[in-house]
């Protein structure tokens, strides 16, 4: 595990790889896991400077202190740094399991065409993530408008990622699911590690694709494969 981009979600990772595995092979199971977990200070200050060179560079040292740890395989537990995920797979030789291709996987078997998706400001807006989704996957990825773009990140940042949950800020983005439902979406990826931690599927009638949650489950299914 590539974690801490928040720690709050990376604790999510962590017991959903425990509980899968738990649950797969019973009794006193639990995950094997290494687990290298940044300082999300410095990563959010790249991201907002827009240095992605440099993130790449820390996060493959990262990488290969997992590797080097004798992981058979990387998951990066945060969707926006998938953004640096090629870099960080040339400087490894174990696999990388893509948070994107694990949620695409999700909705084609579903057949969900058409979904809407929440995330920071660089995934909603950089085609990274979309790009991915649509042409990997034959997705049509809808995001909010500006100013509820600008809601989402700032509620993930300020809140999320410093354990602060209001509910306020759940109705907010229950809205913005709503509104893109109302536009053709028909599901909604929750698309940044946190949002999981604010807004669940209890809480809408608009089905809603857990990231954390489905590649924590893709992660759990290679580790048990191999």
């Amino acid at each position: 595990m590539l974690g801490g981009m928040s720690w709050e979600s990376t604790a999510s990772y962590y017991r959903a790889l425990n509980e899968g595995v738990k649950q797969a092979l019973g009794g006193l199971h639990s995950a094997k896991i290494c687990l290298y977990s940044v300082d999300f200070d410095d990563i959010e200050k790249l991201q907002t400077g827009g240095d992605w060179h440099a993130a790449a560079v820390l996060l493959s040292h990262a990488a290969r202190s997992v590797e080097a740890g004798g992981a058979d395989f990387l998951i990066i537990c945060t969707n926006t740094m998938h953004k640096v995920a090629p870099e960080i797979e040339k400087a490894l030789s174990i696999p990388v399991l893509h948070i994107a291709d694990a949620t695409a996987e999700k909705l084609v078997a579903d057949r969900v065409k058409r979904v809407g998706l929440l995330g920071t400001r660089f995934t909603m807006e950089q085609d990274f993530y979309k790009g991915r989704l649509s042409e990997n996957f034959g997705i049509d990825v809808l995001v909010p408008d500006a100013a509820e773009r600008g809601t989402v990140h700032k509620i993930i940042f300020s809140e999320l990622c410093l354990g602060i949950i209001y509910k306020r800020s759940r109705e907010k983005y229950l809205q913005i699911i709503n509104d893109l439902q109302e536009r053709g979406a028909e599901a909604v990826i929750l698309g940044c590690t946190e949002i999981a931690l604010l807004v669940q599927q209890k809480h809408s009638s608009v089905p809603l694709y857990d990231t954390t949650e489905i590649h924590a489950a893709q992660a759990v299914k290679f580790a048990l494969s191999t």
